[in-house]
């Protein structure tokens, strides 16, 4: 009878792909109310909030509005494009995310729901979505009550996590989809066990934990936000150690260069990567030449250094 009402898989993929969501959304929030969230930027605030729930297409950058510097003139295709993603990134972040999470939960829901009853779904969709919005709620609310560098820390950190997930989930799944090619069929269609992946690229294989199994379940929590996967591949293993590699190398960058100004002859390679603004070379200051002794002689006047 509570199959009929309830099913439980299908709470579960609400749950995860909507918590998944919930997390990015909620980071943004707290980062937006702890950086602009004043009196003094309130204007600023509400519009980028509106990018985050509706995409409002607002001319100006995020720098801008954390950091008032002067832009940088750009030019090429790839500068255009670069720009055009920093005035929109309160909107093409959520967008993508939410995108991708709601493709996900159709198809995971397709395959799943094929031999349960359609009374079972409302009410399994209802909480799953429910509960992802709570945890969401309370990471909110958690971040506007911490200060704002040990929130950054935390959420900078458990994004990071994210991202190495799906870089790994991407190299698991083409690995994946080479494998179906060589067998001629859908992997999914022998189940979980031997003939589902290719033992000359398997690093494990556990017949349990299986993200893809009755929903999931924590696994399947796991798997959305982590990149857990119950049969992992060379590729996948690999991939996931790279990434972080990678993350380990900028960071001791960006400190290296913090302490000592640059990386040598490595570092055009740092402002390509991001890792270091271009600087543009300020002008001479006109008060220098303008404060000048007004005392008639004819003596070579010595210019009076401002303190300004």
């Amino acid at each position: 009878m509570t199959v009929n009402v309830f099913a439980v898989p299908i709470f579960f993929i609400c749950f995860r792909e909507c918590l998944e969501t919930s997390i990015i959304v909620s980071v943004l929030l707290a980062f937006l109310k702890q950086s602009v969230g004043g009196e003094d930027d309130k204007e600023t605030y509400k519009r980028l909030l509106k990018q985050v729930w509706i995409g409002e297409k607002w001319r100006v950058k995020l720098m801008q509005a954390l950091d008032k510097k002067d832009a940088i003139a750009t030019s090429g295709l790839m500068s255009r494009f670069k720009l055009w993603s920093e005035k929109h990134v309160m909107f093409i972040l959520p967008f993508i995310t939410v995108l991708r999470e709601g493709l996900e939960a159709v198809v995971y829901i397709g395959g799943v729901s094929l031999g349960l009853p359609a009374s079972s779904f409302p009410l399994a969709v209802i909480c799953g979505l429910a509960a992802g919005c709570v945890v969401g709620y309370i990471i909110y609310r958690g971040g506007n009550t911490t200060s704002l560098q040990i929130f950054l820390i935390i959420s900078t950190g458990f994004l990071y996590l994210v991202a190495a997930g799906l870089f790994s989930k991407a190299v698991w799944a083409f690995e994946i989809h080479a494998w179906n090619n060589i067998i001629g069929g859908d992997a999914a269609e022998v189940g979980s066990g031997p003939g589902s992946y290719d033992i000359h690229k398997s690093v494990w294989h556990v017949n349990c934990c299986n993200a893809e199994l009755n929903g999931g379940g924590g696994w399947g929590i796991f798997n959305a936000i982590l990149g857990w996967q119950n049969s992992a591949t060379i590729g996948s293993v690999v991939s996931y150690n790279v990434y972080w590699l990678v993350v380990i190398i900028c960071f001791c960058s960006m400190t290296y260069m913090e302490r000592y100004g640059n990386l040598g002859v490595f570092t055009p390679l740092t402002t390509c990567f991001g890792l270091r603004k271009k600087t543009v070379p300020e002008k001479p200051s006109s008060i220098e030449n303008e404060l000048m002794p007004s005392n008639g002689d004819n003596k070579a006047a010595t210019p009076v250094v401002s303190s300004i």
